[in-house]
């Protein structure tokens, strides 16, 4: 493992500049937000003020910012984007996260470049490719095991970074299209219509159904808490959360979680160390089933599993809590329920109807009875809950107060010196990275009258550094003897070293450098390229053209592919989710089953050399009638042509 690779990143998100200041409070090392545009989040853009702000607060620890640029552009906002890029690097970006390939072809800032997940990196091949090109970052496909990743670490010398928690789309991403084959709201342009959120049926290829008004394409939500020392020992290097969208509280809370374990794995293997100074205390205890999560699972780390789905709802369920024992059969405005958690005024519950809908309601007021807890509605109990009834709780009013309030202080240890000098004193502080500055203070030296007093005073005024970013780690006074000092002259010498040692820091703080693509040109892994690749524009073309590739189909965004195409493909099986894998089960064969939703039908067809699945569609009459984007690279898609592997 590469020295690099033993300095871990907790990279957390942040849908804006206040959320991603919190987020380095809670022990962030770095942050990725979206600028003002072409950040694959529509709705969580930032101004580069923004970007400014936030990045001022991180670099003062030494964490970083990681601006999104991760859409795939038309030709005609190439030119915009470089702008933007520029703009965000003179703001103080650190690094940028690109999917585009033609954005490599501009003449960009020397910014640091990370392959987005929309990249789709799931091979050596790949990786070693966007290595040589000049990622300096590429972050893994979720999909992945640990011994895919070893393989990629081995062939590669680039940080690796990997999702360790959040949501989990089920298409491998950059490879999922339904949402731009159904509403012209593109997945790789930052408007997914979340389709694989929607409940399906499932029928096997004689219309015989399997399954009926389930989420069958929504995954639990990501969790890999118990495989942080696994993933760094295979080559992982930057641990990323997922979130743009999520709130402070849960930024808050998931950040805060997962610093706590990587510092337990930095404690116990003294290999390892972080990117940033400076540690966070936290004024809560860090629980992450608290905040928005759709059940938890690995996904494929540790090899397939069948409990990977979040087949019953899309919806946040919640912690159990007991079920229903009575209820109020007059105005039905409480009910009686047993609970293992301690219920508060203004929580939220959830229970299944008898169809299977999620149904929630707010405790208006929560009483103990015995062992029991009596809750009180606002509102008229819903007629679909009864006796015997299951209760979650999915929002604990407590905890989410506790969030809204100052949750967390990270502070950088100092040691203090306090020395005489030949016209008075002088205050050294040296943090715990090493960077030291001085303060002088001019002062007549005159002997104190409480020698002991005088000292004990001296002590706690130089500690004093609750209003900064620092705190005393040591404190060593190098007196002859005891010196009268007022207590303002020793506050102001204080600040004023503080202040030298934040410039100090800001201004040594080097720029993430940029990694020089290898010349000549390296080829690219294929020759072909089919819509998949999500070659929007020509700035794209050339550099795959570059890089030896023959034949470049134009992205699906084009709107060429008008016959049946993968919409999604994903490590996710059907098949093997309803025991119907024909590598589990003998004499099944791996037939199309269809999935259902209204009038919508989509084929499902099965790759089981490599473990995949396809949801075949095409697209809508309705998308390709509204105003196009020309694009043009080839009028048809050449006889013979072959998808890459």
């Amino acid at each position: 493992m590469t020295q690099s690779r033993k300095q871990l990143e907790l990279l957390a998100p942040a849908k804006n500049a206040d959320i991603g200041i919190e987020a380095v409070n809670h022990g962030a090392d770095a942050i990725y937000i979206g600028g003002p545009a072409f950040g694959a989040r529509a709705n969580a853009e930032n101004t580069v003020a923004d970007i400014e702000r936030l990045a001022r607060h991180a670099h003062r620890f030494g964490a970083r910012v990681f601006v999104t640029c991760n859409t795939i552009l038309h030709d005609e906002e190439v030119a915009s984007a470089e702008r933007l890029i520029r703009q965000v690097h003179e703001a103080g970006a650190d690094a940028l996260i690109v999917q585009d390939m033609g954005l490599l072809e501009l003449d960009l800032p020397p910014i640091q470049l990370h392959a987005s997940t929309q990249t789709d990196i799931r091979h050596p091949e790949k990786a070693r490719f966007l290595q040589d090109v000049g990622f300096s970052q590429i972050v893994l496909a979720r999909e992945m095991t640990l011994t895919e990743i070893r393989k990629v670490a081995a062939a590669t010398d680039c940080a690796l970074e990997f999702f360790i928690h959040g949501a989990l789309c089920v298409a491998f991403s950059g490879q999922c299209y339904i949402s731009h084959a159904h509403t012209g709201r593109s997945a790789n342009r930052g408007e997914c219509s979340q389709a694989c959120r929607l409940p399906y049926d499932l029928a096997d290829k004689d219309g015989n159904l399997v399954a009926s008004n389930q989420h069958l394409l929504s995954m639990k939500d990501n969790n890999q808490s118990a495989n942080l020392r696994a993933l760094a020992e295979a080559g992982i290097s930057s641990f990323k959360i997922e979130g743009r969208y999520k709130d402070m509280a849960y930024v808050k809370n998931i950040t805060a979680h997962y610093r706590l374990l990587l510092d337990e794995i930095m404690a116990d293997s003294p290999e390892y160390s972080r990117t940033s100074a400076g540690r966070s205390t936290f004024l809560f205890q860090p629980l992450a089933d608290k905040t928005f999560n759709r059940g938890a699972t690995d996904y494929f780390v540790n090899g397939r599993t069948a409990d990977i789905g979040a087949f019953d709802s899309p919806k946040f369920v919640g912690e159990p809590v007991g079920s229903v024992i009575r209820l109020d059969g007059k105005q039905r405005r409480h009910f009686d329920t047993t609970s293992a958690v301690e219920l508060h005024n203004g929580d939220g519950l959830t229970f299944y109807d008898r169809k299977g809908e999620l149904v929630g309601l707010r405790v208006n007021r929560a009483e103990k009875i015995g062992e029991d807890f009596r809750v009180h509605t606002a509102d008229a109990i819903p007629a679909e809950l009864f006796p015997g009834t299951g209760i979650f709780r999915n929002r604990d009013h407590e905890f989410e107060k506790m969030l809204e309030k100052k949750s967390a202080e990270r502070r950088i240890d100092v040691d203090v010196v306090f020395a005489e000098t030949p016209d008075g004193f002088a205050l050294t502080l040296t943090d715990e990275t090493g960077i030291r500055v001085t303060a002088n203070l001019p002062h007549a030296k005159e002997p104190a009258k409480d020698a002991d007093r005088a000292i004990t005073g001296l002590r706690e005024s130089l500690g004093k550094l609750g209003t900064t970013i620092f705190s005393a780690r040591s404190t060593d006074l190098q007196l002859s003897q005891a010196w009268f000092l007022p207590a303002g002259a020793i506050n102001a010498l204080r600040r004023d070293a503080a202040e030298k040692l934040e410039a100090a820091r800001v201004a040594a703080l080097a720029p993430l450098p940029r990694r020089a693509a290898v010349e000549p040109p390296v080829q690219y892994p294929e020759t072909e390229l089919s819509y998949l690749a999500n070659v929007l524009n020509q700035k794209a073309r050339d550099f795959y053209h570059r890089h030896g590739v023959q034949l470049i189909e134009a992205a699906y965004e084009a709107n060429e592919h008008l016959d049946d195409a993968s919409l999604m493909i994903t490590k996710h099986c059907l098949r093997y989710s309803f025991n119907l894998c024909p590598k589990e089960v003998k004499g099944i064969k791996p037939d199309p089953m269809t999935l259902i939703n209204g009038k919508e039908k989509l084929t499902l067809r099965f790759d089981c050399k490599r473990c995949e699945m396809h949801v075949v569609g095409r697209i809508r009459k309705s998308v390709l009638d509204m105003p196009a984007v020309p694009v043009q690279f080839h009028a048809k898609v050449p006889d013979g042509f072959h998808a890459p592997h």
